[in-house]
């Protein structure tokens, strides 16, 4: 699935450029939220049922609000370089609206 495989490269991608951060609440948090959207996917996806199915797809989508989130703080408090924070900001959103047309093809 496209929204799973980009969801998991924005979590690399997060990873790697944050593996230097010192604030470890902070790093723990956004890793954690941006690893939460492809795994939230992938178990959506083995779930079969639609009903299933959906529950983990609105996880993930909730988890895009929480890391667009901390991808804005983390800007604003200087953790995060503001163009590299505005690609995943913008992938993020991209993401999460990728996952509510998945939502709404399985409950048509």
């Amino acid at each position: 699935m496209e929204v799973w495989q980009r969801s998991s490269r924005l979590c690399v991608s997060i990873y790697k450029e944050l593996t230097s951060c010192r604030d470890f609440a902070f790093k723990d948090q956004i890793t954690r939220s941006s690893l939460s959207i492809p795994s939230n996917i992938a178990e959506g996806f083995e779930r079969g049922s639609a009903k299933g199915s959906t529950k983990f797809y609105f996880y993930a989508k909730g988890s895009c609000g929480e890391l667009r989130t901390q991808i804005y703080i983390g800007i604003k408090i200087g953790y995060i370089e503001k163009d590299k924070g505005l690609i995943w900001k913008d992938e993020a959103e991209q993401i999460s609206r990728m996952l509510a047309a998945l939502i709404k093809s399985r409950n048509p």
